[in-house]
């Protein structure tokens, strides 16, 4: 089984992309830039289904990731699942190097070249995610933001079963 992972982090309260504003007025963004909480999302989608597995975590690191790779076996039980992903540091930990070889009948890492996102269709999934749920948009709270990804994961495989938008955003790529 093929799948794309991504990880992404969550602000709370997002920077704000871009707003409107009378040409030459400088705009005045009220937003707090203290305590910002933060959350890390880990993510892999299955192209050929539209199948999509993530985790929220408080941190991005080996344990946290090592857990979000058990998460998606067990999720992919019977297949053998071969993960295309970036390298991070912890990707390539100690840690997560002898879980693969124990288990390397079961899930087999595939590392993208290094700085080259743009080989890896799914970050045109995270962008399309971010764009719907978080730009443009002021949510109080980090609990909004994580019910609006759970939103959206939920409609977003949905609409994959039924082929409307996996095949769009992942052939945009230029």
């Amino acid at each position: 089984m093929l799948l794309l992972y991504i990880r992404m982090r969550f602000l709370c309260p997002i920077p704000q992309p871009y707003q409107w504003e009378i040409k030459g007025k400088q705009p005045k963004i009220k937003q707090k830039q203290r305590n910002r909480e933060r959350r890390t999302i880990f993510g892999c989608v299955e192209p050929k289904t539209g199948k999509v597995v993530y985790q929220v975590s408080e941190r991005g690191n080996a344990k946290t990731f090592f857990s979000f790779l058990i998460k998606v076996v067990k999720a992919y039980q019977g297949d053998k699942v071969y993960m295309v992903l970036d390298n991070v540091a912890y990707h390539h930990s100690r840690r997560i190097k002898t879980v693969l070889e124990r288990y390397n009948h079961r899930l087999e890492l595939i590392f993208l070249p290094p700085y080259s996102p743009d080989l890896n269709p799914v970050e045109r999934i995270w962008w399309f995610m971010r764009k719907k749920i978080s730009h443009n948009r002021y949510l109080q709270t980090m609990d909004q933001r994580l019910e609006l990804l759970k939103q959206f994961m939920t409609s977003f495989e949905i609409e994959n079963y039924q082929g409307k938008i996996l095949s769009n955003i992942c052939s945009e790529i230029n």
